[in-house]
């Protein structure tokens, strides 16, 4: 993974604004994003996100682009449409800085509403008929002979409010003279689209383009109105969700065929490639979907319903970049599965006058539910509102209801004199799924969220990836109703059967996020056999157990092929398993996982041998490859406690050992000793051994000896490894307690008779493994068991 380098400088003060921020910063590759002139979100973001006080008008662009080179910025991401009408992304290109936007010949498809519908009907786009007036009487008398309920829209900028529906016709001449005889949205008024007014369901799609290449973000629906039931005057937007339903795959495939492409490729041919964010609003008629308008960036606050649906592992800067340099056909925008809702707080009076300056109140806010500001500003410690739409709050859920809950659930945590919101965000589109869940007949178990044909598909993948396993007693060809072992083919005289079974632990919760399951496979089996190995036992054979909410075919094959992995490292055959989807039990894109093993051993050569273990006899301790599968709810928590996350730059280990990534560094699987203990056991070089794993030294040592002998181990025998030091100092965790929740380097210990020693050591060596003289047994008084002291602790 690349190093967190590229600086990115986004321009504007919204809730759009604040969300592009929040999202570039997810990406491993930014090292800083500066917000001009940002607000009080963006202020107290912390982190990656910086405040900077410049504005965004077409006098401030020079010191924007003096900024942007002296701060070395490698992509700059305007949010405003005003910035973009006047140029900003023409005098960023010019200073040749990459920048994700149209420039102001493409944004004029925003600028002027007149000069998009005469696009549209250049390039037979499906839109409203429509007229063009800079004269009021021309336009008056279109108005009083128009057969048709009429849609009167300002031509130029208005900041999402210069679209009137009037409800009658006397309304619709009054709406006209407010815009062109009293000016109420000012030069934009100056040239007025009059069209006829389009019955249905009203869409928003996001699009992000190069000029040639297009790809959309799931569809979104707007709620313009102030009051619920789309009561009020028109606003900004109130709320939004996303995907809206009503957009189906047939009525988006209608939407790209007619409507994107035609305009992506008709800007190009008429020499203004559109590069940047395509917002396009439809009308979803009876005659297929109409075009309502083209706006040439991100909508607001469609945006803060959008980029919470992006995939974990989709980074937005490098999509921006692409687009930027023409090659987006090359960077995938992926989206998880769900429902992202979002709810406008505003100010009392919005969108006429309303009062600034009033203190904003905020609580805890739950994981699921992000809080984005917009018209909002500091004021010293506190945050104020300084603008009509002060906060946007998004929920994100698998369902639209549960998204909706969240969203709302949000808004109680947030205050401030004069706030309100619409109650009734998105109730249209849950009615239209419960109806549509009415009418479908005949569920399957598809339906509940299983998908056998994905579990069949699985088996397919992972069969070559299992019969590598094989070895004698077993072919690992799975599919059957049980797996199959011949015992008796291994050659055991009289054999006695060891078995283990475990987990893997919240280790599990790093692998989901970083979206690496191999290894997380190979630590599954290392718990099972490394704890069949002390007991003197050759595993023989593996079965894996694998529960999640929806089958990712993908990441569970991952998870398989690292299974297998440590069956091959450990010399067992991996001869069964069993997948469980169950949605509603666990989350989408969550699993758990757990493993049974089975291994054999002479009778004579079970170990520990207790009756052999004596006070003299010598400890050796077999290296860790670092945590293994114990301890990670204390690390979790530690790494949290540190203020990072697992994308973070790993704090204790240096570049190009290939986990440059806390999450990576913390996945390293865990080491299986089995292939180097077994000559040991067979030699009986070894009395006892001990893993080392949940309950560090102090549990695991003990479970070995007999009633009268104790173990002593030397602390200062190896050096504590880098990754136990930081999470020591981090954590600031007292010594003994490390040495009781952790392996603290040192993951196998055996019990040797003293004169074995150098025996056992030169085996070890051999076979890899890093070995050390770690501590002897003494005679205890103590006969209800031995115990494990740690000494000379204090070199930790």
């Amino acid at each position: 993974m690349a190093d967190a380098s590229l600086r990115v400088l986004v321009i504007g003060s919204g809730g759009r604004e604040h969300a592009l921020a929040w999202a570039l910063a997810k990406s491993p590759k930014v090292d800083k994003i500066f917000v001009a002139p940002g607000n009080g979100g963006t202020a107290a973001a912390g982190g990656k996100i910086e405040n900077v006080a410049i504005g965004h008008g077409k006098d401030d662009f020079a010191a924007l682009i003096g900024f942007a080179q002296s701060q070395d910025v490698g992509l700059v991401v305007p949010g405003p449409e005003q910035p973009l009408v006047d140029g900003i992304v023409d005098a960023f290109k010019k200073a040749g800085i990459p920048t994700f936007g149209p420039t102001a010949k493409a944004a004029r498809m925003e600028g002027s509403k007149s000069f998009s519908k005469d696009f549209m009907k250049k390039h037979g786009i499906p839109t409203a008929t429509y007229r063009n007036f800079t004269d009021y009487d021309s336009a008056l008398a279109f108005i009083q002979e128009a057969s048709f309920d009429v849609v009167i829209k300002a031509s130029g900028l208005a900041a999402g409010k210069g679209v009137l529906i009037p409800k009658s016709k006397s309304e619709a001449l009054d709406a006209l003279k407010s815009v062109m005889v009293d000016r109420e949205f000012g030069a934009a008024g100056d040239e007025v689209v009059i069209e006829e007014l389009l019955v249905g369901q009203e869409i928003s799609i996001l699009s992000l383009s190069d000029g040639y290449t297009i790809t959309s973000f799931p569809a979104a629906q707007d709620h313009k109105r102030a009051y619920d039931n789309d009561q009020g005057p028109n606003t900004g937007g109130m709320g939004a969700y996303a995907p809206a339903p009503v957009a189906t795959p047939a009525t988006l495939e209608a939407i790209h065929r007619t409507v994107l492409k035609p305009s992506i490729d008709g800007m190009r041919r008429d020499g203004f490639p559109f590069v940047g964010c395509l917002f396009t609003g439809y009308m979803l008629t009876e005659d297929g979907p109409k075009l309502l308008e083209y706006n040439c960036r991100f909508g607001d606050p469609e945006t803060e319903a959008v980029l919470p649906l992006l995939a974990d592992s989709c980074d937005l800067s490098e999509v921006f970049l692409a687009a930027a340099e023409g090659r987006l056909d090359a960077v995938p925008l992926e989206f998880k599965d769900g429902y992202a809702a979002t709810v406008v707080l505003a100010s009392q009076g919005y969108p006429g006058s309303y009062p600034k300056g009033r203190h904003i109140t905020f609580e805890q806010v739950p994981a699921d539910i992000q809080v984005f500001h917009a018209g909002t500003k500091c004021d010293g410690d506190a945050v104020v509102t300084s603008g009509g739409r002060v906060l946007t709050v998004t929920g994100i859920s698998s369902s639209l209801q549960g998204a909706l809950d969240c969203a709302y659930s949000g808004v109680k945590t947030v205050s401030f004199d004069g706030a309100f919101c619409r109650s009734d965000i998105g109730s249209r589109a849950v009615k239209y799924l419960s109806d549509a869940a009415e009418q479908n007949a005949g569920l399957s178990y598809a339906d509940a969220g299983v998908d056998i044909d994905a579990g069949n598909r699985l088996v397919d993948m992972i069969k070559p990836i299992v019969k590598a396993t094989r070895r004698t007693g077993a072919d690992s060809d799975i599919g059957g109703f049980g797996g199959v072992f011949d015992l008796k083919a291994t050659g055991y005289k009289d054999p006695v059967l060891i078995s283990a079974t475990d987990g893997v632990g919240t280790k599990l919760k790093i692998a989901h996020e970083m979206k690496i399951h191999d290894t997380v496979g190979i630590d599954l089996v290392a718990m099972q056999v490394n704890d069949i190995i002390v007991q003197g036992a050759e595993p023989l054979f593996f079965l894996d157990y694998y529960a999640c909410g929806n089958l990712d075919v993908e990441a569970t094959r991952d998870f398989v092929k690292g299974v297998a992995d440590g069956c091959l490292e450990s010399g067992c055959a991996l001869i069964g398993g069993e997948t469980a989807e169950m949605p509603g039990l666990y989350s989408k894109g969550d699993y758990d996982v757990a493993g049974f093993a089975v291994g054999a051993v002479e009778r004579a050569d079970i170990l520990p041998r207790v009756s052999e273990i004596q006070a003299g006899d010598v400890l050796v301790g077999l290296a860790s490859s670092g945590l293994h599968s114990n301890g990670f709810s204390l690390v979790r928590k530690v790494v949290s406690h540190a203020g990072l996350d697992f994308h973070s730059p790993c704090p204790w280990t240096s570049a190009g050992n290939g986990r440059t990534t806390v999450g990576e560094a913390l996945l390293t699987p865990t080491r299986i000793y089995v292939k180097s203990l077994l000559p040991l056991v067979r030699q009986r070089l070894v009395k006892g051994m001990a893993h080392i794993t949940g309950g560090g030294f102090t549990d695991n040592v003990p479970r070995v000896l007999p009633n009268n002998v104790s173990a002593e181990i030397d602390a200062s025998a190896w050096e504590l490894p880098a990754v136990f030091k930081w999470v020591k100092q981090a954590g600031n965790i007292a010594a003994d307690e490390m040495a009781r929740t952790f392996n603290c380097g040192i993951g196998m210990v055996l019990v040797v008779a003293k004169d074995d020693v150098d025996a056992v050591l030169d085996v070890l060596g051999a076979g890899g493994e890093k070995a050390y003289v770690i501590g002897q047994l003494y005679a205890s008084s103590d006969t209800s068991g031995g115990s494990a002291a740690v000494t000379n602790i204090g070199a930790w």
